[in-house]
């Protein structure tokens, strides 16, 4: 897989490149580098793919080898993950994910024992340890080998945790849910249900391989024709592992990261809970919530793409709210990581306490188009487009093209060989033939 560590954690086919072997070495490394010798625990969820079990008894003989305990947690949102490794005292937490990538894929991601994900320094540390073969000495014998323990009610705390930060009373709506057959399957339906909410949900009947299929946060058309079809007074969509959502309003309109981020922005600056009057965002933050922000007196900053990079803005200049386009939110001052379920409440808060139908705080920022496409490019040149003259050449044509109306955003993917060919613009269909044209570009310099 070369360099293990992608924008979140290892990923791969299960069983080809993400394989038991792998996940037993991740394991034992993780362990040395994590509990620095310690005895204690390290807890471990996954969500429903049919290869969580085999990775999940991988990397539990690592970490017991080592002689650290277990604690599984079973199926449960990555979020939940983040928030019991602080409720449980646990050394480190680990998700068994591959978030809204096909069941056949999965993913390891670790959160220190504060519900943070690594930084990168020591994920490297991870890394060379397990690139470089280095062997660890440490073989514990006897009654220091870890044991396994299963946590029962993981997911009711997880519950009590939410609904003790976010106090709403949810009687008299009805809630459309696309659980996207992932982790959420049965908590998501749960909490809204007990909150008082009427729950139409579906994709809630995981197989092990049906995953993200065809429905779930990427695949918005779905939550969109539930919401219309059953008149539902909001549609909230997930993604595999649940930290990200996607929702709709109720005249079936989209509300991605960037709408909630100006909706619920907005609600912490008027209730004086927007930490140093700052939104944190990144590259792909549509300029539209720029605009709408810089009208309303509300500072932004951007990273990098990726959550963790987000949390670490957040961390380091003590912001309290943050998010990407996709649908990862994080709210700060309650949880340590994006949480889609959390987002979807903070939603419903919202509406409900301004006495709005959540067609109208949709429009509280407008988009600009945009326009993605994927360039399917050699894995190993994935980091190296701008080392082509050509490429650089032909991206800085096009920044001059917009005259400062509109922009150019490549990134490459963390886990896939893709090249991610963002355009904004004014007009559609101007921004969709550039892009597709840059992609095709890009491809033929850098593809397979």
């Amino acid at each position: 897989m070369g360099k293990l560590f992608g924008t979140d954690g290892v990923r791969g086919i299960a069983n080809q490149e993400l394989t038991p072997e792998l996940a037993y070495t991740i394991g034992r490394a993780g362990a040395y580098i994590l509990a620095k010798e310690k005895r204690g625990k390290i807890l471990i969820g996954k969500d429903t793919r049919a290869s969580g079990d085999m990775l999940e008894a991988a990397l539990t003989a690592g970490f017991c080898s080592m002689g650290i305990d277990v604690v599984s947690l079973g199926i449960i949102p990555t979020p939940a993950v983040a928030y019991l490794t602080r409720k449980y005292g646990a050394l480190a937490g680990v998700v068994i994910s591959a978030s809204h990538n096909p069941g056949e894929y999965n993913g390891i991601k670790f959160f220190n024992h504060e519900g943070l994900k690594l930084p990168d320094e020591v994920e490297n540390q991870i890394e060379d340890i397990i690139l470089n073969n280095k062997e660890i000495e440490i073989r514990p014998i006897k009654n220091y080998i870890g044991r396994v323990y299963n946590e029962v009610n993981g997911a009711k705390d997880y519950k009590e945790f939410l609904k003790s930060s976010i106090n709403v009373d949810l009687h008299g709506l009805t809630i459309a849910m696309d659980c996207g057959n992932g982790a959420l399957y049965k908590i998501g339906p749960e909490i809204m249900k007990e909150l008082g909410a009427n729950v139409i949900a579906i994709n809630t009947s995981p197989n092990g391989m049906n995953i993200n299929d065809n429905c779930g946060s990427t695949n918005p058309e779905i939550i969109q024709k539930l919401v219309l079809d059953t008149k539902a007074d909001v549609g909230i969509s997930f993604d595999g592992d649940a930290d990200r959502i996607i929702a709709v309003d109720e005249k079936g309109e989209l509300l991605d990261g960037d709408h909630i981020l100006a909706i619920c922005g907005t609600d912490l600056k008027n209730k004086g809970k927007l930490k140093n009057n700052t939104v944190v965002g990144t590259v792909m933050t549509n300029i539209g919530l720029d605009l709408y922000l810089k009208e309303n007196d509300i500072n932004i900053v951007k990273t990098t793409v990726g959550d963790r990079y987000i949390l670490e803005e957040m961390l380091k200049n003590d912001y309290s709210l943050g998010g990407e386009q996709s649908g990862h939110i994080i709210f700060l001052d309650y949880n340590t990581t994006g949480d889609g379920l959390a987002t979807g409440l903070h939603l419903l808060d919202v509406m409900l306490s301004t006495k709005k139908k959540m067609s109208e705080l949709n429009q509280l920022m407008k988009s600009y188009p945009q326009v993605l496409i994927n360039a399917k490019v050699d894995n190993n040149l994935k980091y190296k487009y701008l080392e082509n003259v050509e490429i650089k050449a032909e991206i800085e044509r096009i920044e001059n093209l917009f005259k400062g109306e509109g922009r150019v955003v490549i990134r490459p993917s963390g886990t896939e060989p893709l090249v991610r060919v963002m355009i904004e613009g004014k007009d559609q269909a101007e921004i969709t033939k550039i892009a597709q044209d840059l992609a095709d570009f890009i491809e033929k310099r850098i593809g397979n």
